[in-house]
């Protein structure tokens, strides 16, 4: 039963490089695009989360106090 494991390994490791050469990597400038993309929606999505915060709290205080 091991050989036939150690048969199945190198082909596997064929395989494996095989489908790596077939991956069409990006360019850098589509990553540097999608990067900068992710960041101001990173950015957005945290400046209207900080206003709701904000919001709420004057909100809450505004009842309470």
């Amino acid at each position: 039963m091991e050989k036939t494991n150690k048969a199945k390994k190198p082909s596997w490791f064929k395989e494996l490089k095989a489908e790596f050469n077939r991956i069409i990597w990006p360019t850098k400038e589509r990553i540097a695009k999608e990067t900068a993309v992710v960041v101001i929606c990173a950015i957005i999505i945290g400046v209207i989360v900080a206003v709701l915060d904000v919001g709420i709290q004057y909100g809450i205080q505004t009842l309470v106090g």
